[in-house]
């Protein structure tokens, strides 16, 4: 990046450790084909809150890049992305719906304590159906996959463009 009298200079992009897509092309598309059949029925405003909050707890930059763009792009509140990494602090800015979704999120890919604590299933049980549930635990589980293979390769943010990959 070129820097001018007025432009900071920032620290360098890293390189990539390895584009894992060339080298397993069936598992790269098998994982498109699993994330389209999670994502299917998912609001997708709710979808992209909770793929960027797995990500933030992932510390997956690219995929925080490629969210925050698509959901910003579908009309998503800059004022909501902003407040997700403090969710449980700002309430306020989500339904109980999302509120239920974001602690699953948490809950799921975060699984330090081994397990996903009944009173947080429950509460997500109650607002979505069965088959909905099923269909939010999916993308939770494929998001999460996305962040291990990016954040292992390290992924370089900053190139994504919304819809880039749709």
């Amino acid at each position: 990046m070129e820097t001018t009298e007025n432009t900071p200079e920032y620290a360098p992009e890293h390189p990539a450790r390895l584009t894992w897509t060339e080298h397993v092309p069936d598992v790269y598309k098998a994982m498109v084909r699993l994330d389209a059949a999670a994502r299917k029925g998912v609001d997708p405003t709710l979808l992209e809150l909770v793929k960027i909050r797995a990500s933030q707890l992932n510390h997956c930059a690219y995929c925080l890049d490629m969210h925050t763009k698509d959901a910003l792009a579908a009309g998503e509140s800059v004022e909501r992305i902003v407040q997700l990494s403090a969710w449980e602090e700002s309430r306020h800015f989500y339904t109980e719906k999302e509120l239920a979704a974001l602690e699953l999120t948490e809950a799921v890919t975060v699984l330090t304590d081994g397990f996903v604590p009944d009173d947080v299933y429950e509460r997500a049980a109650k607002q979505f159906e069965e088959a909905e549930l099923a269909q939010l635990i999916a993308a939770i589980t494929v998001i999460n996959a996305w962040n291990r293979f990016a954040v292992s390769t390290r992924m370089v943010p900053g190139h994504y463009t919304p819809g880039q990959y749709k």
